[in-house]
């Protein structure tokens, strides 16, 4: 075997070991491959401190806190109860977490969030978002 064809053997089996090593890693969403069982759906005492904010905490803040929103939300901000307030009233955070009709689909890039979640939103902006 001549030195050459030795040399491209040795390049073949090097790139067939980084093409395998390339498509062996891989990144899923750890809430598609596991997600919450949302067998306790507990809409009783639905409250913006306690039910509503550790949502947006969870799923919203990384683009629309105080901080990222100019960057990463559009401007976007929903931090502050005042600020969630006011999309609550106008519809729009319930319409971007249901994925409804004309709404841009929250969170960007990510699965829905649960229905629970949703629903927890819906009732407390369907009983005027209070301050509770």
């Amino acid at each position: 075997m001549s030195p050459a064809n030795i040399l491209i053997r040795h390049v073949f089996i090097f790139l067939v070991i980084v093409l395998f090593f390339m498509w062996s890693c891989y990144y899923d969403n750890e809430e598609y491959l596991y997600p919450l069982l949302e067998n306790n759906c507990d809409t009783t005492n639905v409250t913006f401190s306690s039910s509503v904010k550790p949502i947006l905490e969870q799923h919203c803040f990384s683009c629309h806190s105080n901080s990222t929103a100019a960057f990463f939300g559009d401007n976007i901000k929903l931090e502050d109860y005042t600020d969630a307030k006011l999309r609550a009233d106008e519809g729009s955070l319930y319409g971007a977490v249901a994925h409804l009709g004309s709404y841009s689909p929250m969170p960007k890039g990510a699965q829905k969030i649960g229905d629970c979640k949703i629903s927890v939103i819906r009732i407390w902006a369907d009983a005027g978002a209070p301050n509770n």
